[in-house]
């Protein structure tokens, strides 16, 4: 088989690289990939980066199966193009991805469906958003309405910060994203990510995980597109799971199906676990979280080929995935700068390895023209490690990060901090 990846950061790395692992494949091709997908054994990058420029690619190829990791072409309608054309592909349609390409859209339908969510208000107008904020008081949560690369969401912890965020959103800083807000009321608790495959009618769970967003240790500074991961997240217990897939997974997938957006692909619930084991949705977004999706990976036992093939086929009731049972971390390390404007070009050296235990993932990076492995992006590297225990995870993770160096680099010392403190 021939598999074909769309996307370019740690997410679109790491499933690749569980996909060429299969006996069933032959090619892997990543578009367009980065460095790492590039000097990857097996992988192949293709520098295509449009609708139009995959669709004739996994017709010429031909390619058997492709899977989409990043939110954008999804809300492009990838999947609907490639459909028409009769190629396979795992996703949610354009109709079905307005879960996470409108937080409006995915609030309105969690009311609909009464699955449970932090009340909201949703403002085209700054003016009438600055009203509400005061009335409301802080903290409280603003998000653009639309995609803004994980830089959409302010947890403001006062009314200055929540002022400041909706003025920066409609002020362009997001584009399009922010042309509407949605405020929401701040929610007590911890977070956890829940992912699950869906062909339309069946689910199949993936490991739990829980992501760091702030960029500072403690959970300080401002919210990025993820500092870090850990699997499994202990806060998931057999009780919290099955009320995840009761509340929240089951009523999004039959209301989908309802409104007429029947919904296959990754679907990704973020939710807020209270002390007394309520549960929220903070959010949904329609693919594999980024970094969640490093440490999943290097648990997953399981031929994700035949499982995507299953699920493609309208047949994951017949699915039982297999874990390895211990811990995973991967620690991001990010660019000078990030998350505001990060610096691009910074030599990346790396006197380490990876082992049976330990992967460095790649996401912002390339070749410049001296032939030297550099920056070009945010988040940089995901370093990834398995362990007996979550603290031997990350212990491994932090020894194999502290081989590689480029100037500016940020990363949190404290991944898995949560689990490790109770």
């Amino acid at each position: 088989m021939k598999i074909l990846v769309i996307g370019s950061g740690g997410r679109e790395h790491a499933l690749a690289w569980r996909l060429v692992q299969s006996k069933k494949v032959s090619r892997v091709y990543v578009a367009p990939g980065n460095a790492g997908t590039h000097q990857e054994e097996g992988l192949y990058n293709v520098n295509l980066q449009s609708v139009e420029e995959w669709v004739r690619f996994a017709k010429e190829e031909p390619i058997d199966l492709t899977v989409v990791g990043p939110e954008a072409p999804l809300s492009q309608g990838v999947v609907n193009a490639f459909r028409k054309e009769g190629l396979a592909i795992f996703g949610p349609t354009k109709e079905a991805s307005q879960l996470e390409a409108s937080k409006d859209f995915a609030k309105a339908f969690m009311m609909r469906h009464h699955i449970p969510t932090a009340a909201y208000a949703t403002f085209d107008s700054a003016t009438l958003a600055h009203q509400y904020i005061d009335q409301q008081g802080a903290p409280i949560v603003i998000k653009a309405d639309g995609l803004a690369a994980g830089k959409g969401v302010v947890v403001a912890m006062s009314l200055e910060e929540a002022h400041e965020a909706v003025d920066h959103m409609f002020g362009g800083a997001l584009g399009g994203a922010g042309h509407r807000v949605v405020i929401e009321e701040f929610l007590q608790g911890e977070e956890a990510s829940f992912i699950v495959l869906s062909d339309g009618e069946n689910v199949c769970p993936l490991a739990t995980s829980q992501d760091h967003k702030r960029l500072q240790d403690g959970d300080q500074g401002p919210n990025t597109g993820g500092m870090g991961a850990y699997s499994p997240a202990p806060v998931v217990t057999p009780a919290i799971h099955a009320k995840a897939m009761r509340q929240v997974i089951m009523p999004a997938i039959r209301g989908m199906k309802a409104e007429g957006h029947t919904y296959t692909g990754f679907l990704y619930a973020g939710l807020m676990i209270s002390a007394s084991g309520e549960i929220k949705t903070l959010e949904f977004n329609c693919r594999m979280g980024d970094p969640e999706t490093q440490p999943i990976m290097m648990r997953l036992k399981s031929d994700l080929v035949e499982v995507l093939e299953w699920a493609v086929k309208g047949n994951l009731d017949q699915v039982q995935l297999e874990w390895d049972r211990r811990s995973a971390v991967g620690v991001v390390m990010a660019a000078h700068n990030y998350p505001n404007t990060p610096r691009s070009g910074d030599v990346i050296t790396d006197q380490g390895k990876d082992d049976q235990d330990t992967h460095v993932f790649h996401a912002g990076t390339g070749i410049n023209e001296q032939g030297a492995l550099v920056t070009r992006g945010g988040r940089v590297l995901c370093v990834t490690a398995l362990g007996d225990t979550l603290r031997s995870a990350a212990t491994k993770a932090y020894q194999r990060l502290e081989c590689i160096d480029f100037a500016g680099k940020q990363y949190r010392q404290d991944i898995g901090w949560r689990a490790l403190k109770n």
